[in-house]
Parts: structure tokens; C-alpha cells; sequence
């Protein structure tokens, strides 16, 4: 199976990569861009049955993917195309 996780900064933390980009944006023109928040999108093929591979996948985050602290994720679950 394919694993997309997404992994970002929880509402009211600060990100200063994703303010630097905000202010990058406006001084490229780019204005009404506001709230810019920076993540990780992680992609992997893990091998087994899909309620086990959502297990095992709930725990990377958990232990190494995304800090629980001052982060949130998500993933989603995908049959491979290299079968």
C-alpha cells in the first residue's frame, strides 16, 4: 500500500518558515495571501493488510513523523501501482 502523510504545524503555533514565505509571496507581488503554514508531505509503500498498515502508520507519526506537541497529521491510504 502507499501512505501520504501530511504533516503541519497545529493552529496557534508559530511558523516562522511559513512567515518568511508569506512575506516572500507579497514582496513577488503576490498580495491577499495571508496565514502561510509550512508542513512535511511524506510518502512511502508499506506491506500488509490495510487495517494493519493503518496501525503502523498512525504509530510512525506518532513516535518519529510529526511531534505531537506543536503538531498535527494526517494520512491517506492508497492500493500501489507497483503490483
Amino acid at each position: 500500500m502507499q501512505a501520504k502523510v501530511y504533516v503541519t504545524p497545529k493552529a496557534g503555533v508559530l511558523d516562522p518558515a511559513g512567515k518568511a514565505t508569506e512575506r516572500a509571496l507579497h514582496s513577488l507581488g503576490f498580495v491577499g495571501v495571508h496565514d502561510v503554514r509550512l508542513g512535511r508531505y511524506i510518502t512511502m509503500e508499506i506491506d500488509g493488510d490495510p487495517a494493519d498498515v493503518t496501525a503502523r502508520v498512525d504509530d510512525m507519526c506518532r513516535q518519529l513523523l510529526a511531534n505531537g506537541v506543536i503538531e498535527d497529521y494526517r494520512f491517506e491510504l492508497a492500493e500501489s501501482s507497483e503490483q
